[in-house]
């Protein structure tokens, strides 16, 4: 069963954590290039807030978007803000989403997300999670994959490996990091590739944020992942 008040607080942490990275670099670092194509580090900030914003919404029951041209519209106006501007609003919308999730709830009922995709409430919480680590790695500001929390390196892990699953793109894989194993891809009696590497490298994969390169692969070829 998840915790969502276990995982409200490693969002906490997380973004405690991200706010300090942020902290130390300029106006001119926050417009350069980030790790995601066509994206700033401006970007990303801009993104990790309304998204904090996004499912606050999910949380009280309304849309969590207006839009995806929207959403687009929103990141794309905040993204060339100064970094004290950036650096409030990555705080007060992180505020928001604690107060949300400190709100008295039935955290089992089936919540909405984007295009459709649905969610315990509990499981809110370790997405938002997901999004502050990954995007923590993504701003190119020292910290990597291999910084991730143990925990949350194979949860994400988990929860990539089922999103796949049954992905009629995908073909049956066997991942394994050496201490814990997934299937994902196409349902079949036996994988037909088994990708094995260090968890970081697995995770970074899966995630789209590595190509694959360090995997050790039996049984085929390393398999193009859609797009999350």
């Amino acid at each position: 069963m998840i915790d969502h008040a276990h995982d409200l607080a490693c969002v906490r942490e997380a973004t405690e954590a991200l706010l300090g990275a942020v902290a130390t670099v300029d106006n001119v670092s926050l417009a350069e290039p980030s790790r995601l194509p066509g994206w700033s580090r401006g970007h990303v900030l801009a993104h990790l807030a309304r998204n904090a914003d996004a499912l606050v919404n999910v949380l009280e029951g309304r849309p969590m978007y207006e839009s995806a041209e929207a959403r687009d519209a929103d990141i794309e106006r905040d993204a060339a803000r100064p970094l004290d501007v950036q650096l409030a609003d990555l705080r007060e919308s992180a505020a928001r989403l604690q107060s949300a999730g400190d709100a008295p709830a039935d955290w089992t009922r089936t919540v909405e997300l984007r295009n459709g995709v649905t969610d315990s409430a509990s499981g809110v919480p370790f997405r938002r999670w997901a999004e502050v680590e990954l995007h923590h790695v993504d701003l190119g500001l020292g910290y990597e994959l291999e910084d991730l929390p143990e925990e949350f390196t194979r949860r994400e892990t988990d929860f990539l490996a089922r999103r796949f699953s049954g992905h009629r793109d995908v073909p049956a894989v066997l991942v394994t990091d050496g201490t814990h194993t997934w299937r994902t891809g196409r349902t079949a009696d036996e994988p037909e590739v088994t990708v094995t590497g260090r968890p970081a490298d697995v995770v970074g994969w899966l995630s789209g944020r590595r190509d694959g390169a360090a995997l050790e692969l039996r049984g085929g070829a390393l398999p193009k992942l859609p797009p999350l």
